[in-house]
C-alpha cells in the first residue's frame, strides 16, 4: 500500500520540469503558501476548466499570499501551447514520466475506462502552508467550483 502524504505531513521536495527550461520544487515557495494542482491531461475539458478556474482567481490567490503550480506528467512544451491557447495564468510544471511527485504523493494511480486499465493521475489539490507542510488535501476533485474552494482554505489559512 502506498503512502499518501496528508495534513501535517511535509509537502516532497520533488523537482519538476518548467516550460522554457529550468525546474521548480515545493521549496522555492516557502515563506508563502503554495497550491499545487495536478490534473490529469493538458487540452481535455475538465482540465482546461480547471485550469482557466485557478487562472480567472489568481488575482484573489496573490491577494491571499498564495501562488498556485499546475502539474501533470505532460512535457514542458505542450504545456507551453496548452497556457498559449487558453491564456492560462497560473504556471505549470512537468512531473517526472516516472518515479516523479504523482508517485511520491501516490496520485499516480490505475484507472480503469470502457474495461481498460492505464496509470493515470488523480485529480487532486494540496494546499501547503509557508513552512512546506501540507495544510490541506482535496482528492477525486471534480472541477465545478473547486478553485473558489481552495481559495476559501488559501484565505482562512
Amino acid at each position: 500500500m502506498i503512502t499518501r502524504p496528508d495534513a501535517g505531513d511535509a509537502f516532497p521536495d520533488t523537482p519538476l520540469e518548467k516550460p522554457g527550461g529550468g525546474t521548480v520544487k515545493a521549496s522555492d515557495f516557502r515563506g508563502s503558501k503554495l497550491v499545487v494542482f495536478f490534473y490529469p491531461k493538458d487540452d481535455t475539458p475538465g482540465c482546461t476548466t480547471e485550469n482557466k478556474d485557478f487562472t480567472a482567481l489568481m488575482p484573489d490567490f496573490t491577494a491571499a499570499g498564495t501562488a498556485l503550480l499546475g502539474v501533470s506528467k505532460d512535457p514542458p512544451a505542450k504545456h507551453e501551447k496548452f497556457a498559449a491557447k487558453h491564456d492560462l495564468l497560473a504556471p505549470l510544471a512537468s512531473d517526472a514520466p516516472e518515479a516523479g511527485l504523482a508517485e511520491a504523493l501516490g496520485i499516480w494511480v490505475e484507472k480503469n475506462m470502457y474495461g481498460r486499465k492505464y496509470m493515470g493521475m488523480e485529480r487532486t489539490t494540496y494546499l501547503v502552508d509557508a513552512d512546506g507542510q501540507i495544510a490541506q488535501v482535496w482528492r477525486k476533485v471534480k472541477v465545478k467550483g473547486h478553485a473558489a474552494q481552495v481559495l476559501e482554505a488559501a484565505q482562512a489559512l
